[in-house]
């Protein structure tokens, strides 16, 4: 059982920048890819990127290329998503996400999710 562990939300003006923090639990790092989603209520949740644990690419959502960075840091077990130049449409409940094996933008495809971190972007 692969656990996540989101942290770092809150309340951030336009412009702004805030960075999530997930947890992975030692068995998933290394064969898996994580990836951060977000969800608007009345809305599918939508990937926002990716990151192999092995070191692969990084994947982005064109909505978000530019101003958010997926890293991890494999000495902690940790996967960040730094974001920069929030806009108002960034507010969201951002998920982690795990899948074993290859990149996907599809939620379905995701067998281990966090609880979630309220982002809300304000003017």
């Amino acid at each position: 059982q692969v656990q996540l562990v989101e942290s770092g939300g809150g309340s951030v003006q336009t412009g702004g920048s805030l960075r999530l923090s997930c947890a992975v639990s030692e068995r998933a790092f290394g064969d898996y890819f994580i990836a951060w989603f977000r969800q608007t209520p009345g809305k599918e949740r939508e990937f926002v990127a990716g990151i192999t644990l092995t070191g692969g690419p990084t994947d982005y959502a064109d909505s978000v290329k530019g101003r958010f960075t997926i890293s991890k840091d494999n000495a902690d077990n940790m996967v960040y998503l730094q974001m920069n130049s929030l806009k108002s449409e960034d507010t969201a409940v951002y998920y982690c996400a795990a899948r074993f094996g290859g990149s996907s933008r599809y939620d379905s495809r995701y067998d281990y999710w966090g609880q979630g971190t309220q982002v809300t972007v304000s003017s």
